[in-house]
Parts: structure tokens; sequence; C-alpha cells
């Protein structure tokens, strides 16, 4: 689950990038936005990397520089947005004790629904999801090192940790969706984040202002 880059700007993910020449990277964005929008319209298997360079305007070579095929595009362009927002709240210096911005990542799929069901549909949703624990995970650990009374936490124990929270928010997503998307947002980024400190033994965080601050 991505999505195009205007979409991905509200939820600001701004993580480690790819090292490119500002080319590169408008090439590459410009193939991503396009086979995002391309499911929208029809199944992933219905798409020709042809139906792809036309939407984008990029050319066949260009296409093959960067990518193996179609699904080698879609996994880079769902990895580049699930690693923006796992480092978002790292990179933007954010001084809470939130690990991860599901508040913002449960607006975003909730903007995203009819994609979503795409996704299941195509059976791409559990793929895209294994790619998101991954960055996920990255993210958290990283978070929580910089955390200053988890800095004395075994890295071991961090790690695990940081896969475990990883995993329950891609829990948490698939039984939301298959639930009609009814809790709200800050309610789940609340609901994480108690069970999140409480594992760690610690107080959880102050509950979110509702609606919160955009992320724009």
């Amino acid at each position: 689950m991505s999505g195009n880059r205007e979409t991905q700007r509200e939820v600001h993910p701004v993580g480690p990038p790819l090292r490119l020449d500002a080319r590169a990277r408008k090439s590459r964005d410009a193939l991503g936005d396009a086979l995002i929008t391309l499911m929208r319209e029809k199944p992933f298997e219905d798409i020709t990397v042809q139906d792809v360079l036309d939407h984008a305007g990029v050319s066949r070579s260009t296409f093959y520089h960067h990518f193996r095929d179609k699904e080698d595009l879609f996994a880079s362009d769902a990895s580049d947005f699930f690693r923006g927002l796992a480092h978002a709240l790292t990179d933007q210096g954010d001084r809470s004790d939130r690990l991860f911005p599901v508040r913002e990542f449960f607006e975003h799929a909730g903007h995203m629904k009819d994609f979503i069901a795409r996704l299941r549909g195509s059976g791409l949703f559990h793929e895209n999801m294994a790619l998101a624990r991954a960055e996920f995970a990255q993210g958290i650990e990283r978070r929580l090192a910089g955390l200053g009374r988890m800095q004395r936490l075994p890295p071991d124990r961090r790690t695990a940790l940081a896969m475990g929270y990883a995993g329950m928010i891609i829990s948490l997503l698939t039984w939301w969706v298959e639930d009609g998307m009814r809790t709200s947002p800050a309610e789940l980024d609340e609901l994480f984040h108690r069970i999140a400190w409480n594992g760690l033994g610690a107080a959880p965080p102050p509950a979110l202002p509702s609606p919160g601050r955009p992320w724009v």
C-alpha cells in the first residue's frame, strides 16, 4: 500500500532517500505514480510495462535501468513509502514518546480504502504488508534507540521489540480493514502506544489531541 506523491505528502514521509540524482528520482517517481494510478483502474495482472511507460512518459530503457519488471517497481515504490513513514518521527525531530505515526498511517489507509480493496483482490496485500513490517521495524528500532529512557535497553531486545511492534501495526491494520475502518486512527494510535509502553514497563505517552497536527 503506498500512493502517489501527493497522497504520500499528506503523511509527510521523509526517511532516508535513495542516492539518486534529481532526474533519476523524477523518473522513478513518475513510474511509481503511473503504476499506482493504473492499479486504481484495473487489476495488477492486466497492467503491462508498456502501459506504465505510456502513462509515465518514460522510455523503456529508463524503466529497465531501474527495475526488472512491474513487480519490482511496485515493491520499490511501496518500500520507499513505508521507509519514509517509519522514520518520519525521528527525522522530523518529534519530541513525543510516540514510537510510530500510527494515526497518520491509518488516516492515509482510510484515504486509500478502494486501493487497499484492489490490493486484497489481487493477492498483493500480504506481500505489501511484509514489506511494511520490515521497514516499520527498522524505524521503530531507530526510534527506541533515540529515546533517552530506552537507551539502556539491550540492542537485541530492542530489535525483537521493534519487530513485535511492527507486526502489531500490520495486525491492527488487517483487523481495521476487515472491521470496516470503524475505529478512529487517533484511537488506534492511543491503543498501540498504550500496549507498547506497557510492554516496555513504562507509562504510555499522553493521548494525542484530536484531530492532531496535519502532516503537511
